[in-house]
């Protein structure tokens, strides 16, 4: 089941709303939740559904140990993190390893074809935030088998994220809401409905619209057309994964924000960014920030000298691309932007060095651009970013290449090109293609903080709420293009 689908919108979540404020205690909203959650996870794959069982459980007797302070905590951790990557490469990555294995030997080992089970890859790391962090406070240890449960599996992140840290939850598992029982204010219900239909809107209007051009294009042999079909695909693919991504991230945090739970941020606005490294900053920030704080900090983060520095940069993001899938593209994407982190850190120490800054007034510096060079940063970005969203789409490097190869030299005149482009642009989508620009920009953000003090405010957003709403609905049951891009994560 997913949120973008008639049968979530008009039967499960109304139920589990239903259900969740009879006016009982918060063990019974926890128990409805938790029951609701494995439903909607059991929906599509039943039988994986054991696989997360066993993942919680596991991971509760982990954190029971860790929390022994006289006990061998570092084996428990060390034992721990080997069951989860297990976990995750035994059902995502085998097949990879024994192709890669084949290809670089010349041998012929059978590939297991085992299904990827959804949302394998954030609830793992979920359960690895949970014992990491009670090896470093075991306080944080939770003894109760059924608030974990709840942790790991509540539906609203349990198949496309965002990824919770478990010190960013742990007290809203026994104590949330206006009271500390679950009960949530009407402003906060209202909000997280209005934060979810935002998030369908992204997902149905915007990224669905997106994905078929992508997709039409994708799917072509590209080296008969030119430039122009090869840019256009990369952009409408640069738009349907964000707003496909952050619309999910946003209908997490509504969802959650309905049950009384608060999510942190995932996204925001990462194609206004200036440079690779804020893009990173705004993208997909609950992953960032997860490899930031359990892996890239505990490796020596920028404590132990600039090659260090530049080491640690490219594990994490060789380990941030292959976590997206198991496919060398994934790979060379992550290593991509590793890349023109490292590039743009030393430009940026160059550029300091020979302006005599140091230490407070960098940042003074680095604000001082005019509109003129702001403009050129945030184009270098967007280049950047679609010609690497090439590898994340494309279904190897070859394809890949040959796509990128079209994109800056495949300047030739084709009739066949410009034709699909009119076909694929037409009016409806060409409205869409601007708006997610514009979108991309924090311009919304701008008209709330002029408007929200206004009481004609949140009547226009109440209902334009409804009104996307009902056209997402009507979109819903008249179109079947309505992909789920998270199978492969």
């Amino acid at each position: 089941m997913v949120f973008s689908s008639i049968i979530f919108l008009t039967a499960f979540l109304p139920l589990t709303f239903i259900l969740y404020y009879f006016p009982f205690s918060i063990k019974y909203k926890n128990t409805i939740l938790i029951i609701m959650s494995l439903l909607f996870y059991s929906f599509g794959e039943p039988v994986y559904i054991l696989l997360m069982l066993g993942s919680v459980l596991m991971n509760y007797l982990f954190g029971r140990l860790l929390g022994n302070v006289d006990g061998k905590r570092k084996l428990w951790l060390i034992l721990s993190v080997i069951f989860n990557i297990g976990l995750l490469g035994v059902f995502k990555y085998t097949g990879f390893f024994v192709e890669t294995v084949n290809q670089a030997f010349r041998l012929s080992l059978h590939v297991p074809k085992i299904e990827l089970p959804i949302g394998i890859s954030f609830y793992t790391f979920q359960a690895m935030s949970y014992v990491i962090d009670v090896y470093r406070d075991e306080k944080q240890v939770q003894k109760n088998f059924f608030k974990l449960l709840l942790y790991i599996s509540f539906f609203p992140q349990l198949i496309a994220g965002p990824i919770v840290r478990y010190h960013d939850i742990d007290v809203q598992l026994g104590k949330r809401g206006v009271d500390g029982k679950g009960k949530t204010s009407p402003r906060m219900i209202v909000d997280g409905m209005e934060r979810f239909v935002k998030g369908l809107a992204k997902k149905v209007i915007i990224a669905n619209a997106m994905g078929q051009i992508a997709d039409t294009i994708y799917a072509l042999d590209i080296t008969g057309y030119n430039a122009l079909v090869a840019w256009t695909g990369a952009i409408a693919y640069v738009f349907q994964i964000y707003y496909d991504f952050s619309g999910y991230s946003d209908m997490a945090i509504g969802l959650a924000k309905m049950f009384g739970f608060e999510f942190l941020e995932n996204f925001d606005h990462p194609y206004s960014s200036l440079s690779i490294k804020e893009f990173w900053r705004r993208w997909h920030i609950s992953l960032s920030t997860w490899f930031k704080e359990y892996v890239y900090i505990p490796l020596g983060g920028n404590r132990k000298g600039k090659i260090r520095t530049n080491v640690n940069k490219i594990i994490v993001f060789f380990l941030t691309g292959f976590w997206h899938g198991a496919n060398w593209t994934f790979i060379v994407w992550g290593l991509f932007h590793g890349a023109f982190l490292i590039i743009e850190d030393f430009v940026r120490t160059l550029t300091r060095k020979q302006k005599g800054v140091e230490g407070s007034d960098r940042k003074a510096v680095s604000g001082n651009d005019n509109i003129v060079v702001k403009i050129i940063k945030n184009i270098y970005v967007w280049i950047v970013v679609t010609v690497g969203f090439v590898f994340f789409r494309a279904d190897n490097i070859s394809i890949a290449m040959a796509f990128i190869g079209k994109m800056f030299a495949g300047f030739s005149k084709n009739r066949a090109s410009v034709v699909l482009v009119c076909k694929l642009l037409n009016n409806y989508n060409i409205f869409v293609l601007v708006l997610a620009f514009i979108l991309s920009y924090p311009v919304v953000k701008i008209i709330k903080d002029k408007l929200s003090n206004k009481k004609i405010y949140k009547s226009m957003v109440a209902a334009g709420s409804l009104l996307l709403l009902g056209m997402c609905i009507l979109n819903l049951a008249s179109e079947a293009y309505n992909p789920f891009i998270y199978f492969r994560f």
